[in-house]
């Protein structure tokens, strides 16, 4: 059985409760180490020393830290006490995104999951949810969701991605799904045009990746839209794919748009979102 490391950062809301629950579905398929991590939003005159202790240059009160911290470590240990013993957990205090994105690195994960309450108009330009800030920066990648999916049966997984452009990237992860659910694998392109001798040329691509990463069980599909995150959704009316796989080159915000981000702020969909290496 494969062996899949995980982090679940956690602010012990719902949403956090659905990652634990879609790891859990993974688990029947796969051998999933679990690691919860909850940080505490400390502003840069704040620190944690190696003794677990607070130090600050600031006016903020240290037993007022000590005292967040105390509910926190409470918190995590009822995670303990609802999931069992076998999970692992963990507590840091500094910036939220920067200290996930660097713990996962340091620790070598497999995969982040993280719910999401997705993100709609002015709030998705201007910020948009944790959880696509961390699906923009992180290099492990992340499967995010936004409901319940602990009934969801995986049995088709969605590759999008740009076939002209090869793929640098390790596709263990991907390749660990597919292996361990015994899935189909289904590799989308869109286009904005009906160039049929295009079609052809990206077919013959998707068929040599497939080729050159040992993959046999796959479909290919090339359609036209009128950009990605349409083409996604539309697809998936036609043909319920059951997990996304796709990269993210790291733009986003108010002057790029990224279909990624999109796609995580309003698909309701499982996705695994990995960051493309140029």
């Amino acid at each position: 059985m494969e062996k899949l490391k995980v982090l679940i950062p956690t602010d012990f809301s719902v949403e956090a409760e659905y990652a634990y629950l879609m790891v859990k579905k993974l688990e029947e398929k796969m051998d999933v180490e679990i690691h919860f991590l909850h940080v505490m939003s400390v502003p840069d005159t704040v620190t944690l020393n190696q003794s677990g202790n607070f130090e600050t240059c600031g006016d903020i009160s240290i037993k007022h830290l000590e005292q967040q911290k105390d509910i926190a470590d409470r918190k995590l240990a009822n995670l303990k006490t609802i999931y069992g013993q076998n999970i692992n957990t963990h507590f840091l205090a500094g910036k939220l995104t920067e200290s996930i994105l660097l713990y996962s690195e340091k620790e070598s994960f497999d995969l982040i999951v993280m719910g999401t309450k997705g993100a709609w108009g002015i709030s998705e330009k201007i910020s948009g949810s944790e959880t696509q800030m961390i699906a923009r920066k992180s290099k492990i990648p992340l499967l995010s969701l936004m409901c319940d999916r602990s009934d969801l049966v995986i049995q088709k997984i969605l590759m999008v991605h740009n076939f002209d452009e090869p793929i640098k990237n390790d596709l263990t992860l991907l390749k660990k799904f597919v292996f361990a659910f015994q899935t189909e694998l289904h590799f989308l392109q869109i286009l904005n045009n009906d160039d049929e001798s295009q079609k052809e040329q990206i077919e013959l691509n998707m068929k040599n990746f497939a080729k050159e990463h040992n993959i046999s069980n796959f479909e290919c599909h090339v359609i036209k839209d009128v950009d990605v995150e349409n083409g996604v959704i539309h697809f998936n009316q036609k043909l319920n794919m059951d997990l996304i796989c796709i990269g993210t080159h790291g733009k986003g915000g108010l002057f790029h748009s990224s279909a990624t981000a999109k796609l995580i702020n309003h698909l309701f969909k499982p996705i695994i979102s990995f960051h493309i290496n140029n």
